[in-house]
């Protein structure tokens, strides 16, 4: 079996790299397993003569502690590795925790709030809030901008509901580069959460309102965004996305406004609210370059995964060409209707609209 271990990291510090597992009782800095240091992030490690292993051994990377371990690319911790037979066995870490915590501290964005800012199309105010990447005052770069529905839910210290925890996420994505983006959040209207979001009207809740909300982002919220921020105004770094009723108001602005949007983010959309979402994705939809990023768990109902995925359907049957209309469809037997499974397809999403 394989005695000699090759890691690649891309997150090039000055702390030393140890390999543990039950070789050495997984302590997470034993002097004998520091790994040597090769190259700008790349290590290596050969097994002494004395210790014995076999594939059967688990093992795991750490920076001298459990509290600076390994993770995956979004702050994720990670499944013990398994040694294999093989002359050098060769792995990759993308990230590794920092004092304890999945994210840099010095890399979270800086938020901007702008309380009261007027709805003219619903005769309201709302709360906004715009998070920048944590260099945005240190350069002269324009980003991409993400309009986001339900804002109480997104950051900081969430709501009842949880929390996405999207500026912890920034700060993850901008350790690994790519942080260059503005999330802009909306809050949601409370007890008008429902009508607000809603395309359509319904017997039950009355006469839907989402129409002249998404108006509002397209006609007044993004001119006075690109206005007053350093943005890249074009359709192509321009998105919007949500969840639940947010994610159906997302779906349909761009639906309706697909000379303005180009990325859309929909997670686990209230598609029941009516069947006639998928006409309009029909009828309304002729897009430009445009990617959809769709996410739905089989634990939100049995009726999530198949609603979704017929509303991909729909739009694929129009017959555009895949260099104009780009899916990634992301499905989780056991994900549930929360923020907290939000939270983790939130990163994936951003980095395959913006990055990929």
């Amino acid at each position: 079996m394989s005695k000699t271990v090759e890691l690649i990291t891309p997150i090039d510090d000055d702390r030393p790299v140890y390999i543990t597992g039950s070789f050495c009782k997984w302590y997470p800095d034993a002097e004998d397993f520091q790994m040597q240091k090769v190259a700008q992030g790349k290590y290596q490690f050969s097994f002494p003569a004395h210790v014995a292993t076999s594939p059967d051994d688990e093992y795991k990377y750490t920076r001298g502690s459990w509290d600076a371990v390994e993770l995956n690319a979004y702050g994720e911790g990670t499944a013990n590795r398994q040694l294999k037979n093989g002359e050098i066995l060769k792995d990759f870490v993308p990230y590794w925790r920092i004092n304890g915590a999945a994210f840099d501290t010095k890399l979270m964005p800086r938020v901007v709030i702008i309380d009261d800012f007027e709805i003219p199309q619903l005769k309201r105010k709302r709360r906004i809030y715009v998070l920048l990447p944590h260099d945005y005052d240190a350069s002269a770069k324009k980003y991409p901008v993400v309009y986001m529905q339900d804002g109480q839910n997104l950051f900081g210290e969430g709501s009842e509901y949880g929390n996405w925890e999207i500026d912890k996420k920034m700060a993850i994505l901008a350790a690994r580069g790519i942080g260059d983006f503005i999330v802009v959040t909306i809050d949601h209207g409370s007890k008008d959460r429902f009508q607000e979001y809603s395309p359509y009207s319904t017997p039950a809740q009355g006469k839907g309102l989402g129409q002249k909300y998404a108006n509002f982002i397209i006609r007044t919220l993004k001119p006075y965004i690109d206005l007053n921020f350093r943005t890249k105004p074009e359709r192509e770094f321009t998105g919007v996305g949500g969840s639940s009723m947010g994610g159906l108001v997302s779906i349909y602005a761009g639906l309706m406004y697909p000379e303005t949007l180009g990325r859309l983010m929909i997670f686990s959309p209230s598609l029941w609210v009516s069947q006639k979402i998928y006409f309009d994705a029909i009828e309304f939809f002729n897009p430009l370059a445009t990617k959809i990023y769709f996410y739905a768990g089989a634990k939100e109902g049995k009726y999530m995964i198949p609603s979704v995925e017929r509303l991909k359907d729909s739009l694929e049957k129009q017959g555009y060409d895949k260099s104009r209309l780009e899916f990634k469809l992301s499905t989780d037997r056991q994900g549930k209707h929360n923020e907290a499974r939000w939270s983790q397809e939130f990163p994936r999403a951003i980095e395959w609209l913006f990055f990929s």
